[in-house]
């Protein structure tokens, strides 16, 4: 175990051992600290992030720091992280350090100048958020708000809302998300158990209405009225 500990040099499997240590240890450090760390970069994530990529990266590029160290501050830090969750859940005034109100950008369909000072984005950024959520006319917006995760919450206007069914109250079967029962031609039985059906039913089934075998098919799923949609190897 000498390869954790600050030396004039180090050989290949030692810098080896160092870098899969490394990587397991930020593995569980990040399995740990939750979803919300790798999804959502809000500050005291941002902050976290920093801090970990330091503290793992120089052990990895300088064998006279020791890895023990490093080790020790990643976990210290996983826990400081977890109990600064736990404050802002607990603590108002915490919160609000770490995750800040929403920003307002447009209001009514106009752009809210202040707003964009105070979140420091340019027009230009707010036009590309707006092109990717496919918002062409700002007019048609009736509120943007700029999240402290840096992402864009809009509202379109409700005369400008997409026709759903609800909207002349048609009823609609409830949703329903289809189970993958073959993948790579390998059938997934706890699926067939759960759609209480037997292998020779979904082999026959197949058979008859594509005129394939198993092995032939990349994917199929099976919804609640026991369809299935197949797609074979093309």
């Amino acid at each position: 175990m000498e390869f954790l500990h600050g030396q004039h040099s180090l050989s290949t499997v030692e810098w080896i051992l160092r870098a899969a240590i490394s990587f397991f240890i930020l593995l569980i450090t990040a399995k740990i600290m939750g979803s919300r760390a790798i999804s959502q970069l809000r500050l005291l994530d941002f902050v976290i992030a920093l801090m970990l990529g330091n503290i793992i990266a120089h052990p990895l590029s300088d064998q006279t720091i020791g890895l023990k160290g490093s080790v020790i501050s990643t976990l210290v830090i996983a826990i400081l992280y977890i109990g600064g969750v736990f404050l802002s859940l607990k603590w108002t005034a915490f919160r609000k350090l770490t995750d800040s109100a929403p920003i307002p950008l447009i209001k009514n369909g106009e752009i809210l100048y202040k707003g964009l000072r105070k979140a420091r984005i340019s027009i230009d950024f707010l036009l590309a958020e707006l092109r990717k959520e496919k918002v062409a006319d700002i007019k048609k917006v009736a509120l943007a708000l700029w999240e402290s995760d840096g992402k864009l919450s809009i509202f379109l206007d409700p005369q400008h809302e997409a026709i759903t069914p609800a909207t002349y109250q048609i009823k609609t079967d409830p949703f329903d998300l289809p189970k993958t029962i073959i993948k790579e031609g390998k059938i997934d039985f706890q699926v067939l158990n759960q759609v209480n059906k037997e292998k020779e039913w979904l082999i026959n089934t197949i058979k008859d209405q594509y005129k394939t075998d198993i092995n032939e098919v990349l994917l199929t799923t099976i919804d609640n009225k026991n369809k299935l949609t197949v797609f074979l190897y093309k």
